[in-house]
């Protein structure tokens, strides 16, 4: 692993556990050990480029699990996504969330990492669209149901780390998982 992709993956943990504004030029080198010269080298841009390309990291990292996760349609897909979330929460004991929700939760810090972050949110509720039209549901059904699926997962994560307990994501699963029975039709 690089100085530069080790000093990101330690951005997009400082975003999981903290948000934009824990992401420190400080705490990128504690939490990763390089020396400070290597912020100048790889990042001239500063605190600002590594958020960014942090986020950037996190949101095509996350999309893919979720484009590999609904493979098998959106209620296997929303399975695995909740174990994934399921593990970060408890291999961190409760204290990493989903960086790209922290970002919007914490107030990006200017209006690009603001426009990044809706940008990849409609990234993965696009993914997450094309599944449950893949599987039957009509487009028209299919916005307003991803869109509620990807704010209760999220949301459900934030609860979570909240209560230092997986309920909230599995109850949210579970309910998904049973609308998503009566809408998306039947195959057989």
């Amino acid at each position: 692993m690089t100085t530069r992709h080790k000093m990101l993956l330690g951005g997009v943990e400082l975003l999981r556990e903290r948000g934009a504004a824990g992401v420190t030029v400080d705490a990128i080198l504690a939490r990763t050990a390089t020396p400070r010269g290597s912020v100048y080298h790889h990042f001239p841009g500063g605190r600002g480029q590594i958020i960014s390309e942090s986020l950037d990291l996190a949101g095509d990292a996350i999309a893919a699990i979720i484009d590999d996760s609904l493979a098998d349609g959106p209620v296997a897909g929303l399975r695995r996504f909740a174990a994934f979330w399921t593990q970060i929460l408890q291999t961190s004991d409760f204290k990493a969330g989903c960086p790209v929700i922290a970002v919007a939760v914490g107030g990006a810090p200017d209006d690009e990492l603001a426009h990044k972050v809706a940008t990849i949110i409609e990234r993965w509720q696009a993914s997450l669209r094309a599944s449950l039209v893949a599987a039957g549901v009509s487009e028209q059904r299919a916005v307003p149901l991803a869109t509620m699926a990807m704010a209760s997962i999220e949301g459900a994560v934030i609860l979570c780390r909240t209560t230092r307990t997986i309920t909230p994501l599995n109850d949210v699963v579970d309910e998904l998982t049973a609308m998503l029975a009566i809408v998306v039709p039947q195959r057989g």
